[in-house]
């Protein structure tokens, strides 16, 4: 049986992936993944450090590190520039770039500047990561979106308000602009893994133990990681996920819509991707 990891069967061979926050956890396995397919990757991030030293790690002939801060229009707009300079298209976009703030499960405990914070690095960020995707992809009438979600878009009561609320407008965003772009060959899909262990959520996992030291689950003996969630990226990213259907959801590990303290079954879903595409149409 081919793995997804095997070499021998490039997936994304000669294509150009962007990836924001690709300077760790899933951004980064990610990028590492893309390349190992024959992708051509743009890591952009504002961790300038730690994005370079990953490029370097990955190889600088596969690998580029650009400064860019998602929540500022033209550092967005310069990069995809860049990329375009460089490689003469874009093909695939992730828009992994994400914060998580402390869990407060008190609405009054909950401040508006937090909550504008989150929202703008979550929600704006994909915005306008996807606005600029899609500037460089119509003219091509082809190309990939793809921004990470999370399970907490679709289901309340396991994370902050702002971090639920953030994913559930992405999930919005993305079946607007799927519905829009397909006209023109672009496919644009939400991945939304459960809670998965980041450098960004250890201080809630250690915080939190109750909550998030198991994940909830019917599907026993097998727990999700980054790894996981960058093969789901390079399924949507390939041709194999070219003919979804237009509304797709696929999970895992059990789904239930509910608070777990309403109900007494297994309410985690490994996956729940999102898809729309419309047959290419000539204007």
């Amino acid at each position: 049986m081919v793995k997804v990891h095997d070499p021998v069967f490039p997936r994304l061979a000669m294509r150009v992936a962007f990836i924001t926050g690709g300077a760790q956890g899933i951004g980064e396995k990610t990028a590492r993944l893309f390349v190992k397919h024959g992708a051509k990757v743009v890591i952009a991030d504002i961790q300038d450090d730690l994005g370079q030293s990953v490029c370097k790690d990955i190889g600088l002939d596969t690998a580029t590190f650009v400064h860019c801060d998602v929540t500022v229009e033209s550092d967005v707009e310069n990069a995809i520039n860049m990329t375009l300079a460089k490689y003469g298209k874009l093909d695939i976009m992730i828009n992994n770039a994400a914060i998580v703030d402390d869990l407060k499960p008190n609405i009054l405990d909950n401040d508006l500047a937090t909550f504008e914070r989150v929202m703008k690095v979550n929600v704006t960020g994909v915005f306008l990561g996807t606005k600029h995707a899609a500037r460089a992809m119509i003219p091509a009438r082809s190309g990939n979106i793809i921004t990470m979600g999370s399970v907490s878009g679709s289901i309340g009561g396991i994370i902050s308000h702002s971090y639920s609320s953030s994913k559930h407008a992405i999930v919005g965003l993305t079946k607007n602009t799927a519905a829009e772009l397909g006209q023109y060959g672009i496919r644009v899909n939400c991945l939304s893994p459960h809670f998965i262990p980041t450098p960004s959520t250890a201080n809630m996992i250690n915080d939190h133990p109750e909550k998030y030291s198991k994940v909830y689950s019917n599907l026993k003996g097998v727990s999700l990681n980054q790894d996981d969630v960058a093969d789901a990226a390079l399924f949507l990213a390939s041709d194999e996920a070219s003919l979804l259907v237009p509304v797709m959801f696929l999970g895992f590990q059990g789904f239930l819509n509910h608070n777990k303290s309403s109900v007494m079954l297994p309410r985690s879903m490994a996956f729940s991707i999102f898809n729309s595409i419309q047959p290419v149409q000539e204007l």
